[in-house]
């Protein structure tokens, strides 16, 4: 792609936001530690309140089973429209509100029908079909979902937007529950001036690749915000999903007030506990062993709880290094003198060098893991030289035994998987972006003490 071209696509892009099967459950109701928090002003703002233009309306989404493959084509020509809806809603990692489950949670639905992209879409998910506050969304196929819209509205003969455009161009997703949500946000700010006013000239280079969302509960622990940790904590950071050129500074001004009540809603949310019984003595060797080999990147949790938000270098922890190169020095140093970070009041770290080891709490629940979600349960985060090359899920089983997603693994993706569909649902860890290597700090333990760590991850 030549920068000209790209620099055309950012306007495009701009409303973007051996086989073995492992042993598994499924979960009941998964509570959080206080009330469910599909409540307040917050979460209100995000499920009623759009940002950006929509997407597409309802009879878009209501015809979307006419672009899909055999069978399942066939089979939701025969099905009625709750049934077409509860297959459009699987296809696609998307989950019904519990007051109106004709709506999903993902997406801002209007009196007129159009559907809008909420914050929500990678940020609510569920585990074990039971949707969760604040848990990342671990089956949102945006690619998939971006293609099948192109696809309905050519058919229907209706006018394609900014999103259908882009998805035909710009990555948006190479495997479910991923997205290429960091280089959205380098496209959008290349563009801006530090008052966010439209600025003419082309967009940096760009590392596309997948990032998987961090679970929300734990916003309330961390001081500095992503992966690598170089951005301070605010309301104004998350706003940059709405950098399209319809939304000036003027608009993020009026818009304030409904991002400090999201802001507060994230500081409210609570981790799920695990809903199944805990060995106790295990969970308290595991305690020991944690506390001694863990706490000291990933936080305490006993009395008094204790969170660093250490940033480990990468020579250190060895996983994947794409996300870390893909924001350049440039690239940070320039958000840090936006209006997002207050015009350069609030520090930021242009080179951090590393990842931050982050909060556990709820870790039970919030698999994949890895910022790049490429390793499916917390005992193959324990044994590094176990963790599969190539990985599928099902759709809501969980593993209780090795705690995270039920998958199916092979040694590589299958022959004959060719439709950009269905490969999304494999993670392929030798791709790039994808490794699952390193965090190998837990090989010094033997596998009892490791099951004693799992034990004790559950009463996080």
């Amino acid at each position: 792609m030549t920068r000209a071209f790209a620099w055309a696509v950012v306007f495009v892009a701009a409303s973007t936001p051996a086989v073995c099967v492992l042993a598994a459950d499924n979960l009941p109701a998964a509570e959080s530690r206080t009330s469910p928090a599909f409540t307040g002003r917050g979460y209100e703002i995000l499920t009623t309140k759009a940002f950006l233009p929509p997407d597409f309306d309802q009879e878009t989404f209501d015809n979307l089973w006419q672009a899909w493959e055999e069978p399942l084509r066939s089979q939701a020509e025969k099905a009625g429209p709750e049934e077409r809806r509860r297959m459009a809603f699987s296809r696609y990692g998307l989950t019904p509100r519990p007051d109106d489950p004709a709506k999903p949670q993902q997406y801002v639905v209007d009196a007129a029908g159009n559907w809008t992209m909420s914050c929500l879409a990678c940020h609510q998910g569920q585990v074990a079909g039971q949707a969760i506050p604040g848990l990342p969304n671990a089956h949102f196929a945006l690619q998939t979902l971006s293609e099948d819209v192109r696809a309905t509205k050519m058919k229907l003969k209706k006018r394609l937007v900014r999103m259908d455009l882009a998805s035909a161009v710009f990555p948006l997703g190479t495997t479910n529950g991923s997205t290429n949500a960091v280089m959205f946000g380098v496209a959008l700010m290349s563009n801006r001036d530090p008052a966010l006013n439209l600025k003419p000239g082309l967009p940096p280079a760009m590392t596309h690749h997948d990032h998987d969302a961090p679970a929300w509960w734990n916003f309330k622990k961390k001081t500095r915000l992503y992966s690598d940790g170089f951005a301070s904590k605010g309301h104004r950071p998350l706003m940059q999903f709405m950098l399209i050129p319809e939304n000036g500074p003027e608009d993020f001004a009026a818009w304030e007030d409904d991002f400090r009540e999201v802001y507060a809603w994230l500081e409210s949310l609570e981790p799920p506990a695990y809903p199944h019984a805990i060995d106790e003595d295990q969970a308290l060797l595991g305690e020991v062993i944690f506390n001694n080999q863990c706490a000291e990147c990933h936080g305490s949790y006993g009395d008094p709880e204790i969170y660093p938000n250490r940033i480990v270098p990468i020579d250190e922890v060895g996983t994947d290094p794409v996300r870390l190169g893909a924001l350049s020095p440039k690239h940070r140093a320039g958000y840090g003198e936006s209006w997002f970070n207050h015009f350069g009041e609030h520090r930021t770290i242009a080179d951090p060098g590393g990842y931050v080891a982050p909060p556990l709490d709820g870790i039970w629940a919030s698999a994949p893991y890895f910022h790049n979600g490429s390793v499916p349960t917390l005992w193959h985060v324990l044994n590094s030289e176990q963790r599969p090359t190539v990985w599928r899920r099902t759709e809501n089983g969980y593993d209780r035994t090795n705690v995270g997603l039920e998958v199916t693994t092979y040694d590589a993706v299958p022959e004959g998987i060719t439709a950009g569909h269905e490969q999304r649902s494999y993670f392929d860890t030798t791709k790039f972006g994808k490794s699952a290597s390193g965090h190998t700090f837990p090989d010094v333990l033997d596998e009892h003490e490791k099951r004693a760590v799992l034990e004790y991850l559950k009463t996080l």
